[in-house]
């Protein structure tokens, strides 16, 4: 089985090399760079199972590392820095960060965040399972993160697409926005939960108009569903 591929972006030398000792030891392919430019450029080189960005970097910080790596990869991403406040929190999950942790941490902390992202984003190498649903005119596939809608393929951001088929794989059933940002982004997030409405409200936005016969649901002051129509 061939190790699956961490991409280590931070400028404090001390923590590349104490993430690198953790994560060989535990069976991964480590790659670090140190500034934004050099993250870029390597993402694109070495493609990596899944990336952990701080924010503040040289060049470019994190958040603009983020927006270019999500133009054309979904491929995960823990966003990995000293702040802590709810608005780098609810900003890096909006622009299509997979997780969060803050500084300082504990590395089996952060290998059990990595092995949990990477399984529900399906990228974990033994993972083979299609993971597919489908209604009229609308295809979701997490496999390949694929979105067909009305026959045609339409560009969506991880999350989104990870939030439309949590939803669609259980229809009619009520969702809060908590136990969205748990299912779905898969750890507590202590914050605003608008960052769900967001998703939500693009989402519905890449469907509108498309099919009578479901809809993405606002069940007014408890959450969300999919719900399905005869």
């Amino acid at each position: 089985m061939s190790k699956e591929k961490v991409l280590v972006v931070d400028d404090d030398l001390n923590i590349c090399e104490l993430l690198r000792l953790y994560l060989e030891k535990d069976g991964y392919s480590v790659t670090i760079v140190n500034d934004g430019m050099s993250a870029v450029k390597t993402f694109n080189q070495i493609q990596p199972d899944i990336t952990l960005l701080d924010i503040m970097l040289p060049q470019l910080d994190g958040w603009q590392i983020l927006r270019e790596v999500r133009k054309t990869s979904n491929k995960p991403i823990i966003m990995l820095t000293a702040k802590g406040e709810v608005f780098d929190k609810v900003l890096g999950l909006e622009l299509g960060a997979d997780d969060y942790i803050t500084k300082p941490f504990d590395t089996k902390e952060v290998i059990a965040r990595i092995k949990a992202v990477l399984r529900r984003s399906g990228s974990a190498v033994e993972e083979s399972d299609t993971k597919k649903v489908e209604y009229d005119k609308l295809s979701i596939n997490l496999t390949n993160y694929e979105l067909i809608v009305d026959g045609k393929k339409v560009e969506a951001p991880p999350k989104e697409m990870e939030l439309l088929f949590h939803l669609a794989s259980n229809p009619d059933r009520v969702f809060t926005r908590d136990q969205l940002l748990d299912e779905v982004w898969g750890f507590d997030f202590y914050g605003d939960s608008r960052t769900v409405d967001v998703h939500i409200k693009r989402i519905r936005e890449k469907l509108a108009n498309v099919s009578d016969k479901w809809e993405l649901a606002t069940v007014w002051s408890v959450g969300y569903k999919f719900t399905t129509k005869e």
